[in-house]
């Protein structure tokens, strides 16, 4: 199922950091940035998980949960957010299901190899359980600052 803004989320199910099992269901009445990264411990997803990081308190005002999503299992991620600091869950899709869901595995360019990979996404889901706006092919630098400008409108209307 490819997304599109103003489609219902789907709701998923995945295990994450905390011990816990996160359901998009969980969040009802709240928003959810849901931002897929490639790998853990790797220089752009460090700074962006760290961007998410250092905004979280504004995103938290604005009553918006942040998660992320990589296909590094749950040990990985329990470093990954020690280390960091992260202030938020990270759910493991090994499997890729939750990749699949949202459409963001593609054929990327590695050394002039062809490997699939997670393009890196955000959706931004509202109150209501719908996918208010998504970025494709997110580039690192200022991404988080548009997201929190997008939180804001959603949570106006």
């Amino acid at each position: 199922m490819t997304m599109n803004a103003s489609n219902a989320a789907p709701d998923f199910e995945a295990p994450a950091t905390s011990d816990r099992t996160i359901k998009l269901s969980d969040f009802k009445g709240k928003n959810v940035v849901l931002y897929f990264y490639p790998k853990d411990n790797t220089p752009g997803c460090t700074l962006e998980g760290q961007n998410f990081r250092d905004r979280i308190q504004e995103f938290e005002k604005l009553n918006t949960v942040v998660l992320g999503v990589s296909r590094d299992s749950v040990r990985t991620h329990e470093n990954f957010k020690a280390k960091q600091e992260f202030p938020f869950d990270l759910l493991a899709d090994p499997d890729e299901n939750l990749c699949s869901l949202f459409d963001v595995i593609k054929l990327k360019n590695m050394y002039g190899k062809k490997v699939r990979g997670i393009e890196r996404s955000t959706f931004l889901i509202d109150k209501q359980g719908n996918v208010a706006f998504e970025w494709r092919k997110v580039k690192v630098k200022g991404h988080v600052e548009e997201v929190l400008g997008k939180v804001r409108e959603v949570e106006v209307s």
